[in-house]
């Protein structure tokens, strides 16, 4: 995973508009972790690194694997990693290979065009017709 994949990576799957900036700096904080591996072990993340973790594995962007091992004593010991999901570079390629048609929305458009409508909704027509006449009053 490269720096610019994982950079369009997060602004795909967390936000669209964040500033590119921030999520280069996401990405290049989470590629400082793995180096040249394709996982790391949770035990070298402190704890704010693991909530980056967290938000990024719940954006599909990582998962988790574990592993048991006996130790010298007999115990069982359950090693926890991180990694990138495995169809991660196929989706970033594909985001960046894609055509995103431009809508151009004109900022000064017709802003009250179908006012009228939006005000009322079908429960607050008055069921009599002259309840806010001068009639009704007078």
């Amino acid at each position: 995973m490269t720096m610019a994949e994982l950079t369009e990576a997060i602004r795909q799957h967390i936000d669209m508009e964040m500033d590119p900036e921030v999520a280069c700096g996401m990405a290049e904080h989470a590629l400082g972790f793995f180096g040249f591996y394709d996982r790391i072990i949770d035990n070298a993340l402190e704890p704010t690194d693991r909530n980056l973790f967290y938000m990024f594995q719940d954006y599909d962007l990582l998962t988790t694997e574990s592993e048991e091992t006996t130790l010298w004593d007999g115990r069982e010991w359950r090693i926890h990693y991180w990694r990138f999901k495995p169809e991660l570079r196929e989706r970033v390629e594909a985001y960046m290979n894609r055509k995103v048609e431009v809508i151009e929305v004109d900022p000064f458009g017709d802003v009250y065009g179908d006012a009228g409508s939006i005000w009322m909704r079908e429960g607050d027509k008055p069921v009599n017709p002259n309840a806010f006449t001068s009639d009704h009053w007078g």
